[in-house]
């Protein structure tokens, strides 16, 4: 069979031609696997990135959390706190450390530390400390000037960071000690008042009991005035231990007392009955301004009625001989409470030591050639009234003119509530 030479090249064009297309459709679909795997791929980094973007702000927002939560713990201490970065740069001061350095605590952010403490020393110890602490930190104390009084502190470091660090963020805690000063300072004093007062009793004592012993009472007269001094002094010593007890029973709180409806017209008249015998040996006298109304509160009848003799009692010691004292009982409807009162023509009070009078073992000092006393007995009278009652008690005194002592206590259901 014959072949027609144009056909034959016609035929080898279209098979080329058909090769050609398969190659080029083989090739492309390489290319279009290529591009989808490569597709594939880069969903997958693209979710993994987008997953790792998730979990950062999640872990930034964890972070954020738990810095609030510390700057909150911070915020609420009572002492000074100050947090820098490795690069010494103010991450954080809370209130107190606000106040102390007398710089805001947005302000003080992201400042470098010398720009925020004016202290010297303190800067410098704290730079340092960058450098790494021991475990326990250290702990020293230093005095800082503040509104131009100077204030001791109890300064305690802390580094933060891995061992290997070369620099470390550093919490500061100052701790201001003059409360804890003055504390150790009252108790000296309270110490050393109360050794001098049991000391003076027991000192009369020991010295009459000598006596005795190398028998200088050589009859029965001065033995008995030996006896009734020893007695005496012996009765100062135990009231005052008594009141030394019941002082600091009530200001920890176990002092029990027994509350019921007190007559407090009848403690009054039963007290002076009782030191009428004392007023008399001056010369005193008494007289009482009792309101005809209903004078009963809810309280301790004992504790109050020593509250009454030692106001009372203080009235006669040191009123001189002739003078007048007056004891005043009224109620008051405004405030729905009782007022009591004991004014003398006594030797008075100068202004500046009217507040004094009520604190521990104090005495007028130009007054105790006048007579005896401990300096407790106003201060359990203030306990018993303030504390315990829920009143209030207070002193009106004019120098060389006399004195009056006065306190009142809620009658009813506002004195059951203040106890």
């Amino acid at each position: 069979m014959f072949i027609d030479p144009v056909s034959i090249s016609i035929l080898t064009l279209a098979t080329l031609a058909i090769v050609v297309l398969v190659f080029v459709l083989l090739k492309s679909k390489a290319r279009l696997a290529a591009a989808v795997a490569a597709m594939h791929t880069a969903k997958i980094e693209a979710e993994e990135a987008t997953g790792a973007l998730d979990s950062a702000k999640i872990h930034a927002c964890i972070d954020r959390t738990h810095r609030r939560q510390v700057e909150a713990v911070f915020d609420v201490l009572r002492d000074a706190v100050i947090v820098i970065d490795a690069h010494g740069e103010v991450l954080h001061v809370n209130d107190i450390a606000s106040s102390l350095l007398q710089v805001s605590t947005s302000e003080a952010a992201g400042k470098p530390l010398a720009e925020v403490i004016i202290d010297h020393q303190l800067v410098t110890t704290i730079s340092d400390a960058r450098t790494g602490l021991p475990k326990e930190g250290r702990q020293y104390e230093q005095e800082i000037t503040h509104n131009g009084t100077t204030v001791a502190y109890e300064v305690h470091l802390q580094s933060v960071g891995q061992k290997d660090d070369a620099m470390h963020a550093v919490v500061t805690v100052l701790r201001d000690l003059s409360r804890e000063r003055e504390i150790a300072r009252l108790k000296s004093d309270f110490v050393s008042k109360a050794s001098h007062e049991l000391r003076t009793p027991l000192s009369s004592i020991s010295a009459y009991i000598e006596m005795l012993i190398d028998g200088d009472a050589k009859d029965e007269g001065t033995r008995q005035e030996f006896y009734e001094v020893i007695s005496t002094e012996t009765q100062r010593l135990q009231r005052m231990i008594d009141n030394l007890l019941n002082i600091s029973r009530i200001e920890a709180g176990l002092m029990h007392i027994d509350r019921s409806r007190v007559n407090f017209k009848e403690l009054v008249e039963r007290s002076v009955t009782n030191m009428k015998p004392q007023a008399s040996e001056k010369s005193l006298e008494i007289h009482t301004q009792i309101a005809d109304v209903d004078l009963s509160v809810i309280g301790d009848s004992d504790m109050l009625y020593q509250v009454i003799v030692n106001l009372l009692s203080n009235a006669i010691k040191y009123t001189p001989d002739g003078g007048r004292i007056t004891i005043a009982a009224d109620t008051d409807n405004l405030t729905r409470s009782l007022h009591f009162s004991v004014s003398d023509t006594g030797l008075g009070i100068a202004p500046d030591q009217t507040e004094k009078v009520f604190d521990k073992f104090y005495r007028v000092e130009n007054y105790r050639h006048v007579a005896k006393g401990t300096g407790l007995g106003l201060n359990l009278c203030r306990h018993i009234v303030d504390t315990l009652h829920g009143g209030q008690i207070g002193l009106e005194s004019t120098l060389g003119m006399g004195s009056k002592f006065w306190f009142s206590i809620p009658s009813g259901q506002r004195q059951r509530k203040a106890a």
